[in-house]
């Protein structure tokens, strides 16, 4: 039986493509890829590290545009920020379908490779818009507008255009707690950033951090959606439709009312 390939990356994109570009230059038949954070032992095949290499990247990045649409590159892009397990395999798999076969479709849903990836960007997708609203600014003393995210999906690259264009005119920094680290914004450009976060600016109540005002302002926004909460009204099925429970932690207006 014809051995096949574990191939470890570093975990980037570029890496990615790298992998796929050797893959194509070797005809490898290759039966697992991993990150080299979280590479796994594979009795049945040799692992190989495959050195990120950015000509080589753009290369495979040239022929996606010839062949793929711009959805379909889409559809990519966003799994691969869905971090699932396996996931680089199926986009390998999707890559050297659409390269070799004339008949290729990325509608073609009756493909389980297509479909899984169609899936996967949907999901990805949806978590994108959710972040876009229910990300909650917090104004520290510095006048910077922070706020906390825990998404099951890397979705910060994806989110990033939004906030630029939407706050503008003021510095914000949004961290992703799962993946421990951000995007700051100082009025002119965007860069990604790591933080040492306390427990209690986590929780949003380190009060030598946050502007005295916005503890006011939260405990005043606090008061009112308790307020307006109408309890002969409630329609928990719906609310948890339009806002799941694994986003209320950092609501500011859900810190009030019991789980």
């Amino acid at each position: 039986m014809e051995k096949g390939s574990t191939l470890i990356y570093d975990g980037t994109l570029d890496g990615f493509f790298t992998l796929v570009f050797a893959v194509f230059e070797q005809k490898l038949k290759v039966t697992a890829i991993y990150t080299e954070a979280g590479v796994q032992q594979d009795f049945f095949s040799e692992p190989e590290i495959v050195i990120s290499d950015t000509e080589k990247a753009q290369r495979v990045k040239a022929g996606m545009e010839k062949y793929i649409s711009a959805k379909g590159r889409r559809a990519l892009y966003f799994s691969f920020l869905s971090e699932q397990a396996g996931i680089e395999l199926l986009m390998l798999q999707y890559l050297q379908q659409a390269f070799k076969k004339e008949n290729f479709s990325e509608t073609d849903f009756g493909n389980p490779v297509v479909l899984k990836i169609t899936q996967v960007a949907k999901m990805v997708s949806r978590e994108k818009h959710r972040m876009e609203a229910f990300v909650r600014f917090m104004l520290t003393k510095d006048q910077i507008y922070f706020a906390q995210i825990m998404p099951d999906f890397n979705v910060l690259p994806l989110i990033l255009p939004h906030f630029e264009s939407r706050y503008a005119d003021q510095k914000w920094m949004i961290y992703d707690l799962n993946r421990k680290y951000g995007l700051y914004y100082d009025l002119q450009t965007t860069r990604y950033m790591t933080l040492d976060l306390s427990d209690d600016l986590r929780e949003g109540k380190n009060g030598t951090f946050f502007d005295p005002a916005e503890i006011e302002f939260q405990q005043l926004w606090q008061q009112y959606f308790k307020s307006t909460n109408i309890k002969s009204r409630k329609n928990m099925k719906l609310h948890l439709q339009h806002v799941p429970k694994r986003y209320w932690k950092l609501l500011t207006e859900k810190s009030a009312l019991p789980n």
